[in-house]
């Protein structure tokens, strides 16, 4: 029987970062959904589908078989039984992924294909629906948000460290407007699953915010 631990929230909250931790700790997968949205994405360009012809999108995507797995410590995205790790990062799939994950039959295949995964291996997953439409029986479910303010100024220090110029008040407006439409979205919007435990990491750091998911897997 598997262990399944769902974290949903906006932009920003810190999900991957808390997952990538908390699978470590546990010696779980960490489920990257949006590498495999890029995987199909990648998929999909290969099979020589437009981005803009919804009809082929849902033809085409029902083939492609995705699954992640470690190497070595590493996280492999298989498209296929194909490792598909170098590939998945252009602008191109970007842009496409960009656009087939708005379809439904693509929504339909991967969570089709993260569900089989979860079934047969202890997984952490993160995402806006995780909890509510993935994984509704989760046997840990957290909804992990943080205010506006402390996201954006997240997000503007990563993006200063690098020596990118950017604005902080841009970045906040831009946080805000993605929550709207995360929350508004007609498939699968971002909403806390009744039984999920909200965790506000606005004050809180890393750890412990990894700490507090363990401590609700110990509690079990």
């Amino acid at each position: 029987m598997s262990f399944q631990i769902a974290i949903d929230g906006p932009a920003g909250a810190g999900k991957s970062t808390i997952a990538r931790k908390v699978a470590k700790e546990k010696g779980f997968i960490y489920v990257d959904t949006g590498a495999m949205y890029r995987a199909m994405a990648y998929y999909l360009l290969c099979q020589g589908v437009s981005p803009n012809d919804d009809e082929e999108i849902g033809r085409k995507c029902s083939a492609a078989d995705i699954t992640i797995c470690y190497e070595k410590g590493e996280q492999i995205v298989l498209l296929n039984g194909k490792n598909v790790n170098d590939v998945i990062r252009t602008e191109e799939v970007s842009r496409m992924a960009s656009m087939s994950s708005k379809h439904p039959q693509v929504r339909k295949r991967l969570t089709q294909l993260q569900k089989e995964l979860a079934r047969t291996s202890d997984v952490v997953m993160d995402g806006r629906d995780i909890g509510t439409c993935v994984l509704p029986d989760a046997d840990v479910k957290v909804y992990l948000t943080a205010s506006v303010e402390v996201r954006a100024k997240r997000r503007y220090d990563e993006l200063t460290a690098k020596h990118v110029v950017c604005d902080l008040g841009q970045i906040a407006e831009d946080i805000a407007q993605r929550d709207e439409q995360d929350m508004t979205r007609d498939i699968a919007p971002l909403k806390q699953a009744k039984d999920a435990v909200l965790v506000d990491s606005s004050h809180m750091t890393i750890d412990e915010v990894a700490k507090k998911i363990l401590d609700l897997c110990e509690a079990l």
